[in-house]
Parts: structure tokens; C-alpha cells; sequence
């Protein structure tokens, strides 16, 4: 027998709730929509059921250590108030249980989560990267969230397409009912220029984030997850450039090697020499929010 917990991934376009045992393996796996539309209460229903589900199922595998919910939002941790959403429009101030749709964060320090005084730390999608840029949804304008989102890739890509400039993506999106920041993507490994482009946007706000982040923390390493991390080919080597012209301690720590820094395939830590900035994606890719969320019960238990 193994106990397990699990872990609830709550995003603004897709609710994953999975089982996973104390050794880390994941058991199985839900995916659903988030159907903000139909209201709150509706989506914590269906992720009430989906638990349900998965408890029942694997009652006889070991005990039930506890649920863990990840939220995109400002979030008490005194209460279980979710304080802020802006990508779950209506979820302000509701009572529930972390580059997907939006852009969230979260700083490690001694093996262990860092909070921050009220538990909102690690707020990284709306720390601005551009005074005068686009409108988000926390009603501050350049967020890093409304550069290097999936949401965010799409949003360009429209902009490219109404301004004439961007036949290719238009042909995607019309042949394309879903148009999403995959088929973007696509085009942009295979040479489109404004695909390319936007991908560039992408980069560079994240590069000036964890620039920013470098400067502040001098942390040995900085992880880039979620969905939109699954395109790091294309948008990784403008993050390098913010990063070599923003920051001086990434400039004076970054890896001899570009293979040992998340530049090239490996993403591996050198061993040997002075300390190393890392910069790499994350192995999890778009399920590191679901094992994070079921890692909590088993740390609070452990």
C-alpha cells in the first residue's frame, strides 16, 4: 500500500485534478474546461466530483494524505480566501480549497516555499515589463502576464493579423476554429517571421522578469514551467539576451558552457568551479502545478 493525495491544478482554461503517491508517481489523471461562463459554483462542482472520483477509486491503494489546490490568484493562507483572479473573472473574495493561461510564480528557498508575510509572494506575472503596455486583468498595464501567456501569444497574434502583416497566421486561424498558441508556435519553428516575432515578445519579457528576479535574489536557479514553457526553443535565446544585458550578476555567474544552462538540450548544473546562474525549463512541463498541489499534504503530514 502507498498513501496519496491530490492535486487540483485550477487554471482560467483548464481544471486537472490527479491522484499521486508518496513516492511521487502520478496515478491518474483528470482534465476538464474550466467553464468560467457557468459561474464558481459550478467549477468547484465538478472539481468536488472529480475528487470524489479519484478518492473512491484509490481508498484501497493506501490512506488519503490530502488535497492540495493550486489557484492562479492572491490567495490568503490564513483563510483559504482566494483574494484576487484575474483570469477567473467572479472569483474575488471566494473561499476555496501557480505560463498556462497567465503567468504565476513561486520562490524556493531551503528546500522549502517561501510565502512572504500574508502568503502572496512570488506574484511574478504582474510585475510590469512595459509602463504603457496592454491593459491586464489586475488593472495594471505591461504585466509580464500579457506578454508571455498562452492567452497573451493568441492576443498577438490577432493584433498581427488585423494589421495585414501576417498572412500565414491568418491561413491558421481560419482553417482553425481552436487557433491557439501551439499553432502559432508551429508556424514559428517553421520560419514565419511574425510567429517569430511574437515569440520574441514572449522572451523578452521574460527575460527582463528573471533579470529582475537575478538581481534581487542571486538564487542558483530559475525554472520556466507550464504550457507555454513546452515552446522554450522559441522564445529561450531572447530571455538570454535581456538576461546578459540586464543583469550584471547573471552576466558575472552565468554558465561557461551554453549546454549546462538551459541555453542548449541538457539543462544540467555544473559541478565543479565558481557558483552558476541557471536558467532552465521545467522536466514537469504543463503538470508541475498538479504534483505541487499534491506535494503539499504530503509536507504539512511528512
Amino acid at each position: 500500500m502507498s498513501n496519496f493525495s491530490i492535486g487540483v491544478d485550477l487554471g482560467g482554461t483548464n481544471l486537472r485534478i490527479a491522484a499521486v503517491n508518496e513516492q511521487g508517481d502520478l496515478m491518474e489523471k483528470v482534465t476538464l474546461g474550466t467553464r468560467v461562463a457557468l459561474g464558481k459554483d459550478h467549477v468547484i462542482h465538478e472539481m468536488c466530483d472529480a475528487i470524489r472520483a479519484l478518492t473512491a477509486k484509490y481508498r484501497d491503494a493506501g490512506l488519503l494524505q490530502g488535497i492540495g489546490v493550486g489557484v492562479p490568484g492572491i490567495i490568503d493562507l490564513k483563510t483559504g480566501m482566494l483574494r484576487e483572479a484575474p483570469n477567473l473573472p467572479g472569483w474575488s473574495e471566494s473561499p476555496v480549497l501557480t505560463l498556462g493561461t497567465g503567468v504565476g510564480g513561486g520562490i524556493v528557498l531551503e528546500g522549502r516555499i517561501w510565502h512572504g508575510m500574508t502568503g502572496m509572494a512570488g506574484e511574478f506575472g504582474h510585475m510590469t515589463v512595459e509602463p504603457e503596455g496592454p491593459q491586464c486583468g489586475c488593472g495594471n498595464r505591461g504585466c509580464v502576464e500579457q506578454y508571455a501567456s498562452a492567452t497573451a501569444v493568441v492576443r498577438m497574434a490577432k493584433e498581427a493579423i488585423a494589421s495585414g502583416r501576417a498572412p500565414a497566421l491568418a491561413i491558421a486561424a481560419d482553417s482553425d476554429a481552436e487557433f491557439n498558441a501551439r499553432a502559432v508556435y508551429n508556424l514559428a519553428i517553421q520560419g514565419d517571421e511574425e510567429a517569430r516575432k511574437i515569440f520574441g515578445r514572449v522572451g523578452r519579457a521574460l527575460g527582463i522578469c528573471i533579470a529582475n528576479l537575478v538581481n534581487a535574489f542571486n538564487l542558483p536557479m530559475y525554472v520556466v514551467g507550464g504550457g507555454v514553457a513546452s515552446a522554450w526553443e522559441a522564445f529561450s535565446p531572447f530571455i538570454f539576451e535581456e538576461l546578459r544585458q540586464r543583469s550584471l550578476i547573471y552576466a558575472a555567474t552565468a554558465p561557461r558552457s551554453p549546454l549546462s544552462d538551459g541555453e542548449g538540450a541538457s539543462g544540467q548544473v555544473e559541478s565543479e568551479g565558481p557558483a552558476r546562474t541557471i536558467i532552465t525549463r521545467a522536466l514537469l512541463g504543463s503538470d508541475a502545478g498538479l504534483y505541487g498541489a499534491a506535494q503539499l499534504p504530503m509536507t504539512r503530514t511528512s
